[in-house]
């Protein structure tokens, strides 16, 4: 989609395109409300000075748009406005082994029962061995510390969102 077609969207077709890129409502709210963007380097530039800005609440929303990393089940039911962009982040579990996968699903359990929210973590170009270290060394964490993290993961997926959203025609949740 080109930024100028982005601009143009009524309120709640823009809200509906973010969506697809942060579940924070809050945050696509504003950002549909600051179009026009002068060029995508202004919409990239206000979509992190707005996510600085989120409250706990704005983050917990958005860590709530995300499936548990490979779990297929919580990808298809639960998250079908960001599921297939999270399939496609996440394809470095697909070929990880099932004693990998075991450990992946005991560490987010273990991670989600002591912060209250999933494990977010940018996963494009991870290998599941890496998300699996980077989540045993995160869960030794504070939950203030742990919610920085994963506000600055979040950031980090957020960013490739949008920039797919307008190098694609805006269609965030269809595979490349």
């Amino acid at each position: 989609m080109k930024l100028n077609s982005f601009n143009q969207l009524s309120h709640q077709q823009a809200f509906d395109l973010l969506m697809q890129c942060n579940t924070s409502e809050n945050w696509c709210h504003k950002m549909a409300e600051a179009r026009p963007f002068s060029h995508s380097d202004h919409l990239l530039k206000m979509a992190d000075t707005f996510w600085q800005a989120s409250t706990s609440s704005d983050l917990l929303a958005a860590f709530d748009g995300h499936p548990e990393i490979g779990d297929v089940s919580t990808l298809r039911e639960k998250y079908q406005n960001t599921g297939q962009s999270a399939r496609h982040e996440q394809s470095g579990v697909d070929s990880a082994n099932e004693e990998i996968l075991q450990a992946l699903a005991n560490g987010n359990k273990d991670y989600k029962n002591k912060f209250g929210f999933i494990f977010i973590i940018c996963a494009s170009g991870k290998s599941a061995q890496e998300m699996l270290l980077n989540l045993q060394k995160r869960v030794a964490n504070t939950r203030q510390q742990e919610l920085a993290n994963a506000a600055g993961e979040q950031r980090k997926i957020t960013q490739i969102r949008l920039k797919k959203m307008l190098a694609d025609g805006g269609k965030t949740n269809e595979p490349n």
